[in-house]
C-alpha cells in the first residue's frame, strides 16, 4: 500500500493552519455571519443528535455489548474475564 501525500491545508504547519483559521474567524464576526449557539439551541441539537443516534438499534446493541465486556466488568459465576483487547 502506498503512503497517501499531503494536499491543501495539511501541507501547510500547525502554526499557519491556526492563524489562518483565526484570520475566517473575524471574518466571519466582522461580517455578521459567525454563529453562537445559546444554551438552549445547543440542548435541542444534543437532544436531536441523541435521538438520532439511537434510533439505530443495531448500534445501540453493539456498544452494549462492549459496554458489557469492558475490562472492568465483573464476570459471573462461570464466566471467563472478559477480553481487555479493544
Amino acid at each position: 500500500m502506498t503512503a497517501r501525500r499531503k494536499r491543501g491545508f495539511a501541507l501547510l504547519s500547525v502554526e499557519r493552519r491556526r492563524e489562518l483559521a483565526s484570520q475566517g474567524g473575524r471574518a466571519a464576526q466582522a461580517a455578521g455571519t459567525a454563529h453562537q449557539f445559546t444554551s438552549e439551541e445547543a440542548r435541542i441539537a444534543g437532544r436531536i443528535g441523541g435521538v438520532n443516534v439511537s434510533a439505530d438499534r443495531e448500534h445501540m446493541s453493539r456498544i452494549g455489548t462492549r459496554g458489557g465486556k469492558h475490562r472492568w466488568a465483573k464476570p459471573t459465576d462461570g464466566d471467563p474475564p472478559a477480553d481487555t483487547a479493544d
